[in-house]
C-alpha cells in the first residue's frame, strides 16, 4: 500500500493513506543505504507488520528541515520583534529556490510597526522581482494558496508559524512562544516536524532555524538563485561574472542605479564570501 509519510517522532512514522493513518516502523536496510524516511516522502507499507519497505523517489527535498515532495515554501518573516532581517530573508530565499521549490514570502506582526514605510519598500521590491508577497492579515488570501499543495511554513523563531497556523485552523491550539527580549528572537515550541491538514492542502510545521547553511552549493548557485541577477547576467561583459570585482558588470551599474536593492547586494557579497571560507 502506498501512503504518506505525516510525522515522524523518535523511530515512529506516522503515515497517511486515504484518510486513515498508520504508525509504522522502518525496515533495518535503509540504515545500511543510509537513507529514512522522512515527512513528505510516499512510501510503500506491509499492511499486516505496519513496516515501510520502500521510499518512493522524491522530486525535492529540504535537509533543514527534513521535508521532501514540497510544492511551495511560505516564508514568515517578522516585521518586528524579533526585528526584520534581510539577510535571513535573502538566505532562505536562496536555499529555497536551488531547491526546486516555489517561495512564498510572509510578512508577519505588520501591525506592531509605527511606521509601515520601510517595510512597504521592500514589500514592493519583493513583489516587482517576482515573488508573492502577502502579509499575514490576509488569512483568505494565505488559504487560496495553500490549497491542494504540500507546503513548508518556515522562517525564523519567533516570527509567528503557530500563531499564523491556530488563525488558519482554529481547532489546532498550537503551542505559541514569547519573545525573549535580550536575544529579541523567540523560545522553539515546535519540537518536530509533522504535516497539517488546512482546508485541502498539508502544512508542515517545522521547528524555527537557529542556523542555516548553504549545504551543497557553489558560488554559482549563489548567484543563480538570485532572480533579478540570474534574469540580467547575459548582460554583463563576462559570461561568469561573479558581480563582485569584475569590470563591465552590469550587476552592480543596477545597484549603483538604485534598481537592485543594496541589502539585497550586501547579502549577496556575504554569501559569496561564506562560500570561499569554506574552501580555505
Amino acid at each position: 500500500m502506498q501512503a504518506r509519510v505525516i510525522k515522524l517522532i523518535s523511530n515512529k512514522w506516522t503515515v497517511q493513506s486515504d484518510n486513515k493513518c498508520y504508525e509504522c516502523y522502518s525496515i533495518g536496510k535503509f540504515r545500511y543505504q543510509r537513507i529514512s524516511p522522512i515527512v513528505g516522502d510516499m512510501v510503500e507499507i506491509d499492511e499486516k507488520t505496519l513496516v515501510i519497505k520502500k521510499i518512493l523517489p522524491r522530486k525535492n527535498e529540504l535537509l533543514r528541515p527534513p521535508v521532501s515532495n514540497i510544492d511551495q515554501a511560505l516564508i514568515l518573516v517578522s516585521c518586528k520583534e524579533p526585528n526584520f532581517s534581510s539577510n535571513l530573508l535573502d538566505k532562505m530565499l536562496v536555499v529555497i529556490e536551488f531547491n526546486n521549490i516555489k517561495p512564498v514570502i510572509c510578512f508577519t506582526k505588520y501591525d506592531l510597526l509605527d511606521d509601515t514605510n520601510e517595510i512597504n519598500d521592500v514589500i514592493k521590491y519583493y513583489k516587482s522581482i517576482g515573488y508573492e508577497v502577502y502579509i499575514n492579515d490576509n488569512l483568505s488570501d494565505i488559504k487560496n494558496i495553500l490549497q491542494g499543495k504540500l507546503s513548508v511554513l518556515t522562517g525564523q523563531t519567533g516570527v509567528g508559524k503557530s500563531s499564523l497556523l491556530n488563525r488558519l485552523k482554529k481547532d489546532l491550539n498550537l503551542q505559541t512562544g514569547e519573545i525573549s527580549k535580550a536575544l529579541g528572537r523567540g523560545r522553539h515550541t515546535t519540537r518536530h516536524v509533522e504535516l497539517l491538514k488546512i482546508d485541502q492542502g498539508l502544512v508542515a510545521d517545522t521547528p524555527g532555524f537557529s542556523s542555516l547553511d548553504f549545504i551543497g552549493m557553489s558560488k554559482n548557485d549563489i548567484k543563480d538563485n538570485f532572480i533579478e541577477f540570474y534574469n540580467n547576467q547575459d548582460k554583463c561583459k563576462y559570461k561568469d561574472c561573479i558581480h563582485i570585482k569584475e569590470d563591465g558588470c552590469f550587476i552592480k551599474q543596477m545597484v549603483n542605479q538604485g534598481k537592485i536593492r543594496t541589502s539585497r547586494y550586501d547579502n549577496y557579497k556575504k554569501f559569496i564570501e561564506s562560500i570561499e571560507e569554506k574552501k580555505r
